[in-house]
């Protein structure tokens, strides 16, 4: 390592509501060091400090200081006030938050939704490399995705490009969405339906079972009956949800990533029910899992990092 130039390294940090995470990784895609510590959760000032610490410790590894940093974060950085919205971690919700870590880090970083890093680290050298146009969704805990257009993020000028989670499910009777609110204040959110969280209430409202949706998965695939009948409501509320995004956007490939995103039942069953929503009736687009797992994120920050380009709209 000691060979290394100033300018081979990168800095990715993946924040989440529970954990936060750093890389430091060179341009050639490899790994070098990596670590995870809690989120101190609801404390702002916290936080900012933990990816101040988590920064230097991964500086000290490479032997060199002022590196360039990518920051993923589970919200959006607004295009008018430059603060955080929409943020599920609700104590960066109004904060000039990259402001305050450019001043903390004394360089300018680079901050977006970590929906986005997904799509850039998938872009750039994972499921999505030599596509044009990647989707890459997030089907964990909450619903989220990211677009990378010829290797950019492609963020908008409200920074709210990919936010599907919180468009209502499509196809949907109004009786049905209002029976699943959603913590932005709206009704039927995809979110509500198509995250795991999701998952679980439709299992819940079918058979009156509180399982997780790491069990329902499974189950299913062992051909339990109650399991397997959720499931395929499931993919074709996925299948509802995805329509939408190919008649708006038609991407070049789908990356899922995201704890639903290894239910292996979904690449078998998924394309079939689509061309049921998907206008004309026809579908070929390639839907794959995320090449990087749960290691998208933290990549995605890391590359995000290598130039303020990456995050400009297109």
């Amino acid at each position: 390592m000691g060979s290394y130039m100033h300018g081979d390294w990168l800095i990715g940090i993946d924040l989440g509501g529970t954990k936060t995470e750093v890389i430091l990784m060179d341009r050639q895609s490899r790994e070098y060091f990596r670590r995870r510590v809690p989120t101190p959760a609801g404390d702002y000032g916290a936080t900012l400090e933990t990816i101040h610490s988590l920064v230097l410790t991964a500086e000290s590894k490479a032997g060199v200081s002022g590196l360039p940093v990518g920051i993923g974060i589970p919200g959006s950085v607004s295009g008018i006030t430059c603060r955080v919205k929409n943020g599920n971690s609700t104590w960066l919700n109004g904060q000039p938050m990259q402001d305050d870590l450019s001043t903390l880090l004394q360089r300018p970083i680079t901050l977006t939704n970590d929906a986005n890093c997904l799509a850039l680290s998938e872009a750039t050298d994972g499921a999505g490399k030599g596509h044009n146009v990647v989707f890459a969704a997030i089907l964990g805990t909450g619903c989220g995705a990211g677009i990378s257009v010829n290797g950019q993020i492609l963020t908008g000028p409200n920074g709210v490009a990919g936010e599907w989670g919180h468009n209502p499910l499509a196809w949907t009777p109004q009786i049905e969405l209002e029976r699943r609110p959603c913590f932005c204040g709206s009704f039927g959110c995809n979110e509500t339906f198509l995250s795991g969280t999701g998952l679980s209430f439709t299992h819940l409202l079918l058979n009156g079972q509180n399982l997780s949706a790491k069990d329902i998965t499974e189950n299913a695939r062992k051909g339990n009956k109650e399991a397997t009948e959720t499931f395929n409501q499931y993919v074709d509320h996925l299948a509802r949800g995805l329509a939408v995004v190919i008649n708006v956007l038609d991407p070049d490939i789908i990356v899922l990533g995201g704890g639903m995103s290894n239910a292996e039942q979904i690449y078998r069953e998924l394309p079939p029910r689509l061309k049921t929503y998907v206008f004309g009736g026809e579908f070929g687009t390639p839907i794959v899992k995320a090449a990087h797992g749960d290691s998208s994120g933290v990549r995605g920050a890391a590359w995000l990092g290598q130039s303020t380009d990456l995050t400009q709209p297109i």
